[in-house]
């Protein structure tokens, strides 16, 4: 904001406060904030922008400015919203390119003409004005030489009065030197009255007239301060004090106090202005404060802290609020107000740029979830088109324990796919529930088979003949091994009492069996203990066969180890090797005893 400025005139003592502002300069700056062109239209904007520019209006060069920032700003947020869009769409955003804006493109026209325009004008205004002020000069010069001639003084009156016209007619002259030529003017019009030997009356007629001038100059100028419009009342007193300077002099004994009624009404006027100029820009401070605050706030946000859809809609939301407060505030000064703009906007757009980075980086990870859970459906139809096995289901439930690491997919997709991998699982297990009461129905039928089967063998006697035993006890076998399955928690209980009850009775059969091969074995002994020839080769016979049986039985206790007893099918194996290792031990303490036979009966024969 300009301070007012101190505006002398050759009146004696005269000093008189006047805004700095010219008409020109606060009328533009009053129309400029009274229209916001910040709430025009693009098509608003340039109707005004091309009026300005077939007006010729050059004097209009800050709304040219405020309309080129506007603009800016417009186009601005529509370049933004292309790229949101082009992104949102799934394109990345490197390949996107702004559409061609044929309101921007005829904007610069408009604004390059302007600027020709307003260069044109300038330097003509420099150069009249220029010329202006050396045509002032020369007149003032010549009006010194009349004044110089004292004894001739009365009869250049006319060309006198003719030279003040003159003066008064130009109107414009450079702004720089306008106080002091008019200080020449009145000081060697005042020398030429003052000198000025004429007619008394035809003099006070003159100051009469000029008394009345200035008397209806000072009652508009106390009028002034009742003007609503302060600005308009600055610029009005400003042509006030002009015509005051127009008008000469009255008589010398009126001079300093009508000046100084003029300069009190004047006074009156300024301070009001002044007043005005403070309190707007105590507001513009104000407003300065207020948007460094919402700027602040923006830039405050922790956009590291936002990691989903809902918290960056949340804090978009925030933002759009604040953005509403900012449209609410007036202008801070001239000197922050464009800077202030440009700052909030670079906020703004660095926030939302962020957002759109965000939702296409999580949306491409959508889209690979998406891709991933699809392929798991795929795999869970494949099973279910499989059918029921153990296989397929240990498989279906490692797709299910896949299907919870994998995150997030796009909302849109979201129920269908849950409903395809679902309904794959439901088909599955409802498939597999359906054989399994099957075969839990089979499984007890068999149960209860067993059972007759265990009942039947337990009801052989120990004593039976042996082969009858033998011949009934292979016959119950082939109808156990025929059953299928039991329930499982029952099947080693089941299989327990079955080998109880074979193992009984092939015990009861081994030991008759032993019995008969140690009777024979007895009888051959016999027949050889006359023979140590024989009974040597008998016992070597015996002894091949025993290392036969322990490398054997070596061979299945390395294999033992080779066998994963978890599974069903290693399980049964393992049991199988070790009853077979049971019989070899068996069998290799039975040749121990015909060889220690053996042994006795040599020792009888020595």
């Amino acid at each position: 904001m300009t301070e007012p400025e101190i505006i002398t005139t050759s009146e004696p003592g005269a000093e008189v406060v006047a805004c700095a502002e010219t008409e020109a300069t606060a009328t533009t700056r009053v129309e400029e904030e009274s229209r916001n062109v910040h709430a025009m239209s693009k098509e608003e904007l340039l109707a005004d922008l091309r009026q300005i520019v077939e007006t010729k209006s050059v004097n209009s060069h800050r709304e040219v400015m405020a309309i080129k920032q506007a603009l800016f700003s417009l186009r601005q947020r529509e370049v933004n919203d292309e790229m949101n869009a082009h992104v949102e769409a799934g394109n990345a955003p490197e390949t996107f390119s702004a559409n061609p804006d044929a309101a921007e493109n005829e904007a610069k026209e408009l604004i390059a003409r302007f600027r020709e325009l307003r260069q044109a004008y300038l330097e003509a205004e420099e150069e009249r004005l220029s010329k202006n002020l050396e045509e002032r000069r020369r007149i003032i010069a010549e009006m010194e030489t009349i004044v110089a001639d004292t004894d001739n003084v009365n009869l250049h009156f006319q060309k006198f009065q003719e030279l003040q016209q003159g003066f008064r007619d130009i109107k414009d002259v450079t702004p720089s030197a306008e106080t002091e030529i008019w200080k020449q003017f009145q000081s060697v019009v005042e020398q030429y009255y003052d000198t000025l030997k004429m007619n008394k009356e035809l003099r006070d007629l003159d100051f009469r007239k000029n008394l009345e001038v200035k008397r209806r100059i000072i009652a508009d100028a106390k009028a002034l301060a009742e003007e609503a419009d302060v600005v308009e009342a600055g610029r009005k007193l400003q042509t006030l004090h002009a015509e005051w300077r127009e008008t000469g002099p009255v008589v010398k004994e009126l001079r300093d106090e009508i000046w100084e009624e003029f300069k009190e009404a004047s006074g009156a006027v300024n301070r009001r202005h002044q007043e005005f100029f403070e309190q707007r820009k105590a507001e513009e401070k104000r407003n300065e404060e207020a948007k460094e605050a919402i700027i602040a706030a923006i830039n405050g946000i922790d956009r590291e802290a936002l990691k989903s859809f809902v918290a960056w809609d949340e804090a978009a939301d925030r933002i759009k609020a604040l953005q509403a407060d900012w449209k609410a505030l007036g202008f801070a000064s001239r000197k922050v107000n464009n800077d202030l703009f440009a700052r909030y906007r670079a906020a703004c757009d660095a926030f939302f740029e962020a957002k759109t980075a965000y939702f296409q980086t999580t949306r491409d990870g959508y889209q690979a979830n998406l891709e991933a859970k699809t392929r798991l459906c795929e795999r869970a139809e494949a099973l279910l088109a499989q059918g029921d096995s153990k296989k397929n289901y240990e498989e279906l439930q490692k797709l299910q324990a896949e299907w919870r690491t994998i995150g997030t997919v796009p909302r849109k997709h979201s129920d269908a796919i849950w409903q395809r991998f679902t309904t794959a699982c439901n088909a599955f297990f409802a498939l597999r529930k359906e054989k399994n009461a099957k075969r839990q129905a089979d499984e007890q039928a068999n149960l209860e088979a067993k059972r007759e089967i265990l009942a039947a063998i337990k009801e052989i006697p120990l004593d039976v003949d042996r082969r009858e035993g033998l011949r009934r006890i292979k016959e119950l076998q082939e109808r156990w091994e025929s059953v299928g399955h039991v329930p499982f928690k029952l099947k080693d209980q089941l299989h327990s009492e079955y080998r109880e009850a074979c193992n009984a009775l092939y015990g009861a059969f081994s030991a008759s069996r032993s019995k008969e091969r140690r009777q024979h074995f007895e009888g051959q002994l016999s027949n050889m203990k006359d023979d140590s020839r024989k009974l040597g080769s008998e016992r070597d016979r015996l002894m091949r066969q025993i290392d036969a049986k322990s490398q054997e039985l070596k061979t299945y206790a390395n294999n033992l180890g080779f066998f994963n007893v978890k599974t069903s099918a290693g399980s049964s194996m393992l049991k199988e090797m070790e009853r077979k290792m049971a019989r070899i031990e068996e069998e290799i303490a039975q040749l121990k005893e015909k060889i220690r036979m053996i042994d006795a009966a040599k020792n009888v024969k020595e």
